[in-house]
């Protein structure tokens, strides 16, 4: 019994890892879409949703079987009560690509007008953050899943700076206000990515200390 619960837990490590790979691939193009204004990559990026869904549903589902197969108990219950919130986190961020695509289809072919702000650092902040929570997950590395906590903040800061550019674009621009708020949300996708990375990380956290630290770091 325990031989077979270790291989089910060992798919279901490869099948987590697989989705994130799937969920990163969808991330770097949609910032690639916002940096080229690529709308057949954004449409690539839509169209393919259905995919992250239907694997997101195949992991948790298998969680549940475990579950109710083997009861397991101590650090493998844990792993798979991780597994399902971090599956949950992964198909949102993949949500996000697509809000993300969304934006720069309806973008395209109109005016942006001067009022521009440069997303590349802040997206390449939340693909980072999205990459070290998964790093730390594979590496099982609490140090690693801490700083991608701690860079939450930064993210938040990068938020609220596109929000005093785009603001005061609508005041100069008034014209452009639909165009201008399009962009802006652009801003609002990236730093929920970064939350749901934030999460991730917090997971592998209690996964690997066994301590619960939302709301605490």
């Amino acid at each position: 019994m325990a031989g077979n619960l270790q291989k089910e837990i060992d798919k279901i490590k490869k099948d987590i890892l697989s989705l994130g790979a799937m969920v990163e691939d969808r991330f770097r193009k949609a910032v690639h879409a916002v940096k080229a204004k690529d709308t057949l990559v954004a449409r690539e990026i839509i169209d393919s949703d259905v995919e992250i869904d239907e694997r997101e549903v195949e992991v948790e589902e298998e969680c549940l079987k475990i579950l109710a197969l083997y009861q397991p108990v101590a650090i493998d219950l844990r792993f798979l009560i991780t597994v399902v919130k971090i599956n949950n986190d992964l198909e949102r961020v993949a949500d996000l690509a697509v809000n993300i695509s969304q934006r720069i289809m309806t973008a395209s072919g109109r005016d942006n007008g001067p009022y521009r702000y440069d997303y590349s650092p802040m997206a390449e902040k939340t693909g980072l953050m999205l990459k070290m929570s998964l790093d730390a997950l594979v590496g099982m590395d609490a140090d690693m899943a801490n700083q991608v906590v701690l860079m939450d903040r930064e993210v938040n800061g990068m938020r609220d700076q596109a929000y005093d550019v785009m603001k005061k674009a609508i005041v100069q621009a008034p014209d452009q206000v639909g165009q201008t708020i399009n962009l802006y949300l652009i801003s609002r996708h990236l730093e929920r990515v970064g939350d749901h990375a934030t999460n991730i990380a917090e997971e592998v956290i209690h996964l690997i200390r066994g301590k619960i630290v939302r709301h605490v770091l």
